[in-house]
C-alpha cells in the first residue's frame, strides 16, 4: 500500500441491500437468494467476498483479498455484530481515538459494527478468512425458533465480549481451529445445513468463553508508532543489497529499539530480521523465474556476497535450494541453468 491512498470500504455483511453505504470499487457479480458475490478491484489489487445466509439475521462470508486495502464500516451501526476468523494473511484495525489492533493467523475477533473504525488494511496485502455477521435483534428471534433446550443469549454475548464497546480478540488455539478448519473444507453438497451447524457451534462455544483469554499481551499500537513502521518497512525493502542493523534503523526513525522491534512485531507479525529475509528470498524467487541470471549474480542482487549463505537461507524459506526451484518454476524453458 506503500505510497497509494486507501480507499474507504464498507464491511459487507448483512446489510448488503443497503447499496448506498459502498463505494464504486465494490461490485456484486452474483445474486441469488441464498449467495451474494462481490467483488472488489482497484488499482492495488483484488478481492471477493461470498455472502451466504445461515438464519434470519445471520450471514457466513468467505473473505479472499490480495490488495493492501480493507473493507470497514463508513458509520456506526448499532447491534450489528461481526466475528472474524483469519485463516492468512493479517489484519490492521484502526480505531478512531487512533488505537491499532492486529488479528493474526488463527486468531478470532468479535466487534461491534457500532464501534468505528477510521482505517483497516491487510499488511500483508493478502488476507483470507471467514465472518459470521449477526444483525442481534434479527437474529435472536430466528435462532430461538430453532432451538428448544439450547439457549444461546446474543445480546448477552455482546455485553460479555464487547462491553464498552470494546474489541475482543482470542488468540489461535485449538478449540478455534477445530470449528473454523471444517468451514475451508465443507463439501457443496451439505454446505447450507452445516453452515446453520457450525455457526450454532460457534456461538455457543463464545457463550461460554472465559473472557480472561482477551487480547492482553498483544498490545494496541498507536497510529503514529504505526506509521513510523511502515515507513521503516517501506525503507528497509527499496533497496534488498543493503543490510540496516535495528541500532541504525532506531535512530534513523526516531524510535526506542525496543519499541521499534516489538510494533514491527506487531504490525508484520516477525521480526524486522525475518521479514526482510522473507523478503530476499522471495525477490530471489522472482529473479530465479523469470530470468537466466546465475544463482551467484541472484544471490548478490539480494543482498548475498555468499551464495552458500543464500542457498541455505533460500531452502529455509522456500521449501527447496534455488536451483530446484528454478526447475520446478521455470516459464516455458527460457532460463538456463548455469552456477558460476
Amino acid at each position: 500500500m506503500d505510497g497509494l491512498k486507501r480507499k474507504k470500504v464498507f464491511a459487507i455483511s448483512i446489510l448488503s441491500k443497503e447499496k448506498d453505504l459502498y463505494d464504486t470499487d465494490v461490485k456484486i457479480i452474483l445474486e441469488t437468494e441464498e449467495c451474494t458475490v462481490y467483488k472488489i478491484e482497484n488499482d492495488e489489487g483484488e478481492g471477493s467476498m461470498t455472502s451466504y445466509k445461515v438464519f434470519d439475521g445471520i450471514e457466513l462470508l468467505y473473505n479472499d483479498f490480495h490488495m493492501g486495502e480493507c473493507f470497514h464500516n463508513k458509520r456506526a451501526c448499532f447491534d450489528i455484530m461481526e466475528i472474524n476468523h483469519c485463516r492468512q494473511g493479517r489484519f490492521e484495525c484502526e480505531f478512531d481515538n487512533g488505537a491499532c489492533v492486529y488479528l493474526e493467523e488463527g486468531d478470532l475477533a468479535v466487534n461491534m459494527l457500532s464501534h468505528r473504525t477510521k482505517n483497516s488494511c491487510f499488511p500483508l496485502e493478502h488476507y483470507h478468512g471467514v465472518s459470521v455477521v449477526i444483525d442481534i435483534p434479527k437474529a435472536d428471534a430466528s435462532i430461538s425458533s430453532v432451538l428448544g433446550d439450547i439457549s444461546i443469549d446474543l445480546y448477552g454475548l455482546r455485553d460479555k465480549l464487547c462491553a464498552d464497546n470494546q474489541c475482543f480478540i482470542m488468540r489461535a488455539k485449538d478449540s478455534i481451529e477445530h470449528i473454523f478448519s471444517e468451514l475451508y473444507t465443507v463439501p457443496d453438497q451439505i454446505k447450507y445445513g452445516y453452515f446453520k451447524l457450525k455457526v450454532l457451534e460457534l456461538l455457543l462455544f463464545l457463550s461460554v468463553a472465559d473472557i480472561s483469554d482477551r487480547l492482553n499481551e498483544r498490545s494496541y499500537f498507536h497510529k503514529s508508532q504505526v506509521e513510523i513502521i511502515k515507513d521503516i518497512k517501506q525503507h528497509i525493502t527499496k533497496d534488498v543489497e543493503r543490510h540496516y542493523t535495528l541500532k541504525e534503523l532506531s535512530e534513523h526513525f526516531g524510535i526506542p529499539l525496543t519499541a521499534m522491534k516489538l510494533c514491527f512485531k506487531g504490525v508484520y507479525g516477525t521480526s524486522i530480521y525475518s521479514f526482510m529475509r522473507a523478503y530476499r528470498m522471495q525477490a530471489a524467487a522472482v529473479l530465479l523465474r523469470q530470468s537466466s541470471d546465475s544463482v551467484t549474480d541472484i544471490a548478490s542482487r539480494v543482498g548475498y556476497a555468499n551464495s552458500s549463505k543464500f542457498a541455505f537461507a533460500f531452502k529455509q524459506v522456500m521449501g527447496m535450494p534455488p536451483l530446484e526451484y528454478r526447475k520446478s518454476n521455470r516459464l516455458n524453458g527460457a532460463v538456463c541453468d548455469r552456477l558460476e
